[in-house]
């Protein structure tokens, strides 16, 4: 179970996520509908680390930061702005989230042989050959 929960809620977490990204008004700016999500993302994120560290000092926590949490920000605005406007310009729910995770799949194979120095084996190659013909055939 310890392996399998935090698999379990990003899926959910995703499902969530792209239907209210598909949901996003079309009439609203999507930098606007941003604040709100950062607002709240903000808001939840400290409330968790509060009641998950009951005597914990989150200016301390800061103190040990370098510049992993500013990038991750920065692409996690991209991700979000990405899909928004891909739903606003009529991409389906049913197939944006496949086309983009099979691309980064295959792109995260090369990031971690290149950079982490992990193993491209054939059945990971087989795997990314299986994913681009799945891709080909959900676009037809």
């Amino acid at each position: 179970m310890q392996y399998i929960w935090p698999i379990a809620l990003v899926v959910v977490s995703n499902i969530i996520y792209q239907i209210c990204a598909k949901s996003v008004p079309k009439n609203m700016d999507a930098m606007a509908s941003m604040t709100i999500t950062y607002l709240v993302g903000a808001f939840c994120s400290a409330v968790m680390y509060f009641v998950m560290n009951k005597n914990g000092n989150l200016f301390q926590e800061y103190s040990k930061m370098n510049a992993a949490p500013i990038l991750l920000g920065i692409s996690v605005v991209g991700l979000e702005i990405g899909f928004i406007y891909a739903y606003k310009i009529g991409w389906p729910v049913s197939t944006a989230s496949i086309v983009q995770s099979t691309f980064l799949a295959v792109a995260l194979l090369i990031v971690g042989a290149l950079i982490y120095h992990e193993a491209i084996t054939w059945n990971k190659v087989v795997g990314m050959v299986i994913c681009l013909i799945g891709l080909y055939f959900i676009n037809r």
